[in-house]
């Protein structure tokens, strides 16, 4: 079966922004995404976001502001087990992370940011997205869960 991802509204919080291709901009605040299975969404519901111990990034909590990104996650786990957690996160300061080997790519927050975002297409990230990681898990705001909706597909029968 085939699934498809969308919001079934397109309302934004005044003063929300949305994907771009341009990097956050300091202190503002912008609908993000988190990919996770259904047991993992309940309990962040319970408890709020946790900061990861590591990643490509360093700790922190992984958001993509493209709903498509963090539809994939977690890789390799059955869609109709899968949710997306829309958010909306004051970014405070941003350092753009754009590529592999930056010097501050794990150690951003030592030196005073609070989110650190990957641009698409800079080569970190495989499928080309932009990626965030937020610091501090009290910046994000849970605004709904977004579940997968099956693709009803046509197929043509023959007649002979």
């Amino acid at each position: 079966m085939q699934y498809n991802w969308a919001e079934d509204d397109f309302e934004m919080l005044p003063g929300v922004g949305r994907l771009g291709h341009s990097a956050p901009d300091d202190n503002g605040n912008y609908d993000m995404y988190h990919g996770t299975t259904r047991a993992i969404a309940h309990s962040i519901l319970a408890t709020g976001f946790r900061q990861s111990s590591d990643g490509m990034l360093g700790c922190g909590v992984y958001l993509s502001r493209d709903l498509q990104k963090a539809s994939r996650y977690p890789i390799d786990h059955p869609v109709h087990d899968k949710v997306v957690i829309k958010v909306v996160v004051n970014v405070g300061k941003v350092i753009a992370i754009n590529h592999q080997y930056h010097p501050q790519r794990k150690t951003w927050h030592d030196y005073g940011f609070d989110t650190a975002w990957v641009p698409p297409n800079c080569g970190m990230v495989k499928s080309g997205l932009e990626e965030d990681c937020v610091w501090d898990p009290s910046r994000i705001t849970i605004s709904k869960i977004i579940n997968p909706k099956p693709v009803q597909t046509y197929g043509a029968r023959g007649y002979m």
